[in-house]
């Protein structure tokens, strides 16, 4: 069956239009991302296909380009297409920090550290400069290790804060292994850190460890 033998209100850009991008299932969305399909499938059938092959949306997302255009119906114009819409969602969830400030918008703050680390490779530490209002003037992946660990100079947390002139520094870092839970190392270096950075009245206002699917806070915990 082709898309367009399909009643009109099940068509996925139909869809979109009358009842909203929530609407519709994760093949729905990426076939209008497709487009096409290819010979004996439909749009939503390759679609439909790539997500059971993949395993999910954010698979296929995060995935090399080797492993994207080895893929029936993607290629090389295909993955730039989507590490643009990657990259777009990125800087919209950075604008959308910048301009609501990183406390008063805690859902898209680690929204946001969540789409930076969390199919990061390796272990990454990342930091947040924030100014006297808690809006974020800056922000850098600090530090990169191995896939176990990262080594994070606290010295150079406060020299890039000096830099930016903040107030106040939001840390964050993935576990590459998927398990959010924070380790005593995590613990002894956020100490550190604010330990460092209190000496010129900057404070730390919480530390981030991105799992997968999952995000620890320390200010919840208690920690900070």
């Amino acid at each position: 069956m082709t898309i367009k033998s399909l009643p009109l209100e099940s068509q996925p850009r139909e869809k979109l239009l009358s009842r909203g991008a929530q609407s519709l299932s994760d093949a729905e969305l990426l076939a209008i991302f497709l487009r096409t399909g290819i010979r004996g499938m439909n749009v939503i059938e390759l679609a439909d296909y790539l997500l059971t092959d993949f395993g999910s949306l954010r698979k296929l997302f995060s995935c090399s380009k080797e492993d994207f255009c080895k893929h029936k119906g993607l290629g090389e114009a295909k993955y730039v297409q989507l590490q643009a819409v990657v990259e777009m969602t990125q800087r919209y969830l950075g604008e959308t920090l910048k301009k609501e400030g990183a406390l008063t918008s805690p859902q898209h703050t680690q929204m946001y550290l969540s789409s930076m680390l969390r199919d990061r490779h390796r272990e990454a530490f990342y930091v947040l400069f924030l100014d006297n209002q808690h809006r974020v003037i800056g922000d850098e992946v600090m530090f990169e290790g191995t896939i176990d660990a990262a080594s994070v100079y606290p010295r150079e947390v406060l020299k890039r804060a000096l830099e930016h002139n903040a107030a106040a520094v939001i840390l964050a870092h993935n576990h590459p292994s998927g398990v959010a839970e924070p380790s005593q190392s995590d613990r002894r270096i956020t100490d550190r850190i604010s330990d460092v950075l209190a000496l010129v009245d900057i404070r730390v206002l919480d530390h981030f460890v991105i799992g997968d699917g999952e995000v620890i806070s320390f200010a919840e915990r208690g920690w900070i």
